[in-house]
């Protein structure tokens, strides 16, 4: 499930939206009202429940070979198990937009925003098995009991890294006997 060409996508558990307004999101760190979408690149790192924590982690062309091994695949999402059945069960939609609406946001591109309200191309598509979708793009999906040291460890080395929605992941290790 990605966008077509010219098109980007936003995942929503919602299959009822008919217009999409820019607004300030609960967790947005700048005060600019946007819709977010992503592009096809970065598509599967919403294949998720919305509030799913979850740790991203890929090769790049500069990753060294120990990262490479450490990792063990080109791609791997990381998830806890107390969001198994979540994945199992969510309903997930895509919703398909023009991307001509859209315009990169942040230094890695990581989604596309607009400011102005725009509607889908047509109702939304219900996205279907997410682990299917996982293997199906070669993503290794991992569950983990605690996230913390497969973020620590793959945001500090050459690898490219992604966290969505960390503030729902258990607390670290650490923080459990303070």
């Amino acid at each position: 499930m990605r966008p077509a060409a010219g098109e980007a996508v936003h995942f929503s558990e919602d299959p009822t939206i008919a217009r999409f307004d820019p607004h300030v999101a609960a967790t947005a760190r700048q005060p600019e009202a946007y819709v977010w979408a992503v592009d096809a690149a970065r598509a599967p790192d919403y294949w998720f429940p919305r509030q799913c924590p979850r740790a991203l982690a890929w090769v790049l062309p500069s990753t060294t070979d120990a990262d490479r091994a450490w990792l063990g695949a080109d791609r791997v999402h990381a998830i806890e198990y107390g969001w198994l059945e979540a994945m199992r069960t969510v309903r997930l939609y895509a919703y398909r937009f023009p991307a001509v609406s859209f315009r990169s946001f942040g230094e890695h591109a990581h989604a596309v925003v607009a400011t102005v309200p725009v509607e889908p191309l047509g109702p939304p598509e219900r996205v279907g098995d997410l682990f299917a979708l996982h293997e199906e793009a070669g993503i290794e999906l991992r569950v983990m009991r605690n996230l913390w040291a497969f973020v620590d460890t793959a945001a500090a080395g050459t690898l490219g890294f992604s966290g969505i929605r960390l503030g729902n992941a258990a607390p670290r290790p650490s923080e459990l006997h303070q």
